[in-house]
């Protein structure tokens, strides 16, 4: 029986998981998890799974949660509870599917506690590749792709050398509008950017998908999980999501990983590897499918999948600029504040004014996150 901790699990990932749990209890413990401000659907989990610790967002929630699950099961709240839930149980693996750069600290805490991760945080590497994959080195600690996309790379690496790759092609949805011109972009609403057309994923991921920077942050990741060149890494519109991503080794051979679009697929993988189990999934059919379409990325049509390979050749804290300016305009996007086309304004504004570190330390990185996100808060149109 493998022990897991959760970091987001009332999230898209973190209900996935405890779903995967659910449907084979005798192979998995929740030993801890770590929610927002999402006390009911936390409550919840908590008197299923009974993890012997929880954390939510504030001390008031935190009561209020305590008050509700059996006594025996500790309950903290704030950026402790986080590194609590991240590195101080028996867990094995720490599912790290917390939104956005908040998931750093307690990842690499899990790190330093000899913990693998499952990692869905895409930000964690993005902002702070060079220290995580460093300790992860040093700990013998697994960095498990939880993203279907890297965990196709993942699984087609498998018993390969990776210094017979030529290139990683990463695949891309395109979105909700990813039919659109920029010109039909004016005047979108928050409601048209939710409906992604295959996968089901938090509001913040979504609009990410919208933009292609959700793609641009795995572009970013993936240089650090697989050890690749910029100029190594592709990116291709896949309107069906079946082929997840695929690599090219030197003497031209292909190897993809294709599947429905559900992420408990890529998640059991991170949970069980090196094995393989059942999931409670549907299976691909391709003959009912019939036909698979691709198309070229165009940069011009997606400006902030182009800024994150800009950002991530750059490096140093460029990438941890990108990100922290991006999550301030989807936020703002969503409370109605700017428009859709504006997300890439913010982006590219941030990233122009910014201060260059080359090989920033966990502080430079944090008190640069926060300059970024108060800058793109700044921005007024």
């Amino acid at each position: 029986m493998k022990k897991i901790a959760i970091l987001g699990s009332t999230g898209s990932i973190g209900t996935q998981t405890l779903d995967l749990v659910q449907h084979s209890p005798e192979k998995f413990q929740v030993e801890a998890i770590s929610a927002g401000y999402n006390s009911d659907l936390v409550i919840e989990q908590a008197n299923q799974f009974r993890p012997k610790l929880v954390s939510v967002a504030t001390k008031e929630l935190a009561e209020n949660v305590a008050r509700q699950i059996p006594s025996n099961i500790k309950v903290l709240y704030g950026e402790a509870g986080l590194l609590e839930v991240a590195a101080a149980t028996d867990a094995d693996l720490l599912v790290s599917a917390l939104v956005g750069s908040q998931g750093l600290r307690p990842t690499l805490a899990a790190i330093e506690a000899g913990k693998d991760i499952g990692l869905a945080n895409k930000e964690t590497l993005v902002s702070a590749g060079h220290i995580v994959t460093e300790a992860a080195s040093r700990k013998g600690v697994a960095l498990l792709p939880i993203d279907s996309e890297h965990s196709a790379i993942f699984q087609c690496l498998n018993g390969e050398k990776r210094s017979q790759i030529a290139q990683i092609t990463i695949t891309a949805s395109g979105g909700s509008f990813r039919d659109r011109t920029r010109e039909q972009l004016v005047g979108v609403t928050v409601e048209d950017a939710l409906k992604h057309p295959n996968w089901s994923m938090g509001a913040k991921i979504t609009i990410d998908s919208a933009t292609m920077v959700n793609k641009g942050l795995e572009v970013m990741e993936a240089h650090w999980l697989f050890g690749l060149a910029y100029e190594d890494i592709k990116v291709l519109l896949h309107p069906e999501s079946v082929i997840h991503s695929y690599v090219e080794f030197v003497d031209h051979s292909v190897i993809a990983q294709l599947g429905n679009p559900d992420m408990r697929v890529p998640i059991q993988y991170a949970l069980t590897y090196p094995d393989r189990y059942p999931t409670p999934t549907t299976r691909l059919d391709l003959a009912a499918i019939g036909k698979l379409h691709f198309r070229e990325m165009d940069y011009t049509r997606f400006p902030c999948l182009r800024m994150a390979f800009e950002s991530g050749k750059q490096g140093g804290i460029t990438p941890t600029v990108y990100n922290a300016a991006n999550e301030i305009a989807v936020a703002r996007f969503l409370k109605g504040d700017i428009s859709f086309l504006q997300i890439e304004d913010i982006i590219e504004a941030s990233l122009q004014k910014h201060e260059s570190y080359a090989n920033p330390t966990i502080e430079v990185i944090h008190e640069q996150d926060q300059w970024a996100r108060s800058f793109a808060a700044s921005i007024r149109f």
